[in-house]
C-alpha cells in the first residue's frame, strides 16, 4: 500500500515538472511579436555605422542649408578687396569669417560653404521629389495594365534613357537667359526619371501577381484602390533606395552644371558657382577651389552611405 501512495504521489509531481518546461516553449512563438519590413530595417539601421554617420552628415547639412545664420553672422556676399583679397586660411579662428580665407572677390570662403549648402541641396532634394514622383507614375501604370500602355512607356523610357542628363540638361539650360534654382532642377529632371521608372514598373510586374492583389481585384476593389493602397507600399522599398542613392548624384550634377558655366549663376550663392570661380586662382591660391569641392564631395558620399545602408536593411538578401 506505501509504495503505491508513492507512485500515485510522484506520478503528479512529474506530470506538473514536464508541464513547466514545456510551457515557456509553447509560449514564446506566442509572446514574440512579428516585425513588418520597415520595423525590421529601422532595427538594423540604428546598429549600422555607415547609416549613423551618414545621417549625422545629412543633418547637419541639412540644418545648415535651412539656418545658415547659425554658424556664421558673415554675409556671403560682402566683398572687400581692400583688405581680404584672396587672404589665406586662418585655421586657428574656428568659424570666423577668415577660417577659410578669402576668395578672389574678398568674399568670405566659410560664408559662402555654408549659405551655398542651401542651393545645392535644394536642387538635389527637388530632383529627387520631381524625379521620384514621375518615375514612380509612369513605371506603375507600366506594369500594372501592361500590354500595349507598357510597350509605349518602355520604348520613350529607353529614348530618354540613351541621352546622357548631363548633355541633355546642358542644351536645355543654354536656352534660358536666366537659370535660377527651379530652371536647373527642371531640366535635370526633365532627364533623370528613367530609372527610378524601371525600378518602379519592376516592383508592380512582381506585386501584382501576389495573392492580395489579386484577392483585392476578386472582391471589387477599383484600379486606384489597389495602386495606392495594396502596389505602392509594397513597391516603396526599392524606390526609395534608388532615390536616396541617386540625390547625391543630383547635387554633383548641380556643381558639374555651375562649373560648366550653365547651371547656377552669380547672384545666387552655389558650391558649384564657387568651384568655378575659383579655378581661376588654382594656381596661387587653390584653397579657393578645393573648399567648396570637398563640400560637394562629403554632401556626396553622405548620401550615397546613407543610401548604402537603406539598401542593406531593406533588401532581405544582403543581411
Amino acid at each position: 500500500m506505501p509504495e503505491k501512495t508513492a507512485d500515485k504521489v510522484e506520478l503528479p509531481e512529474a506530470t506538473s515538472t514536464a508541464s513547466e518546461a514545456t510551457a515557456p516553449e509553447s509560449g514564446a512563438p506566442a509572446s514574440a511579436k512579428a516585425r513588418s519590413l520597415w520595423s525590421d530595417a529601422w532595427h538594423d539601421l540604428r546598429r549600422n555605422p555607415l547609416f549613423l554617420v551618414s545621417a549625422v552628415l545629412i543633418l547637419l547639412l541639412l540644418v545648415m542649408a535651412a539656418a545658415p545664420s547659425l554658424f556664421t553672422s558673415a554675409s556671403p556676399r560682402d566683398a572687400d578687396l581692400a583688405k581680404h583679397y584672396l587672404q589665406h586660411p586662418n585655421w586657428g579662428h574656428f568659424f570666423a569669417p577668415d577660417w577659410f580665407g578669402y576668395e578672389g572677390q574678398g568674399r568670405s570662403i566659410y560664408a559662402r560653404v555654408i549659405y551655398g549648402a542651401r542651393a545645392s541641396i535644394l536642387v538635389g532634394v527637388g530632383v529627387t521629389v520631381a524625379v521620384t514622383i514621375l518615375g514612380t507614375l509612369v513605371g506603375m501604370i507600366a506594369g500594372y495594365f501592361g500590354g500595349w500602355l507598357d510597350s509605349l512607356l518602355s520604348r520613350i523610357t529607353d529614348v530618354f534613357m540613351g541621352i546622357p542628363y548631363l548633355l541633355g540638361a546642358l542644351v536645355i539650360l543654354t536656352t534660358f537667359a536666366e537659370r535660377k534654382i527651379w530652371v536647373v532642377i527642371l531640366a535635370i529632371a526633365f532627364l533623370g526619371w528613367t530609372t527610378i521608372a524601371r525600378v518602379a514598373r519592376g516592383a508592380v510586374v512582381t506585386i501584382k501577381q501576389a495573392d492580395y492583389v489579386v484577392a483585392a481585384r476578386a472582391l471589387g476593389a477599383s484600379t486606384s484602390r489597389i495602386l495606392l493602397r495594396h502596389i505602392l507600399p509594397n513597391a516603396l522599398a526599392p524606390i526609395i533606395v534608388v532615390a536616396t542613392i541617386a540625390l547625391g548624384g543630383y547635387i554633383a550634377a548641380e556643381a558639374t552644371l555651375s562649373f560648366l558655366g550653365v547651371g547656377l549663376a552669380e547672384p545666387t550663392v552655389s558650391w558649384g558657382v564657387d568651384v568655378a570661380n575659383g579655378r581661376q586662382q588654382l594656381r596661387n591660391a587653390p584653397y579657393v577651389l578645393i573648399i567648396p569641392s570637398v563640400m560637394v564631395s562629403v554632401t556626396v558620399l553622405s548620401f550615397l552611405m546613407f543610401g548604402d545602408a537603406v539598401r542593406n536593411a531593406l533588401d532581405p538578401k544582403l543581411r
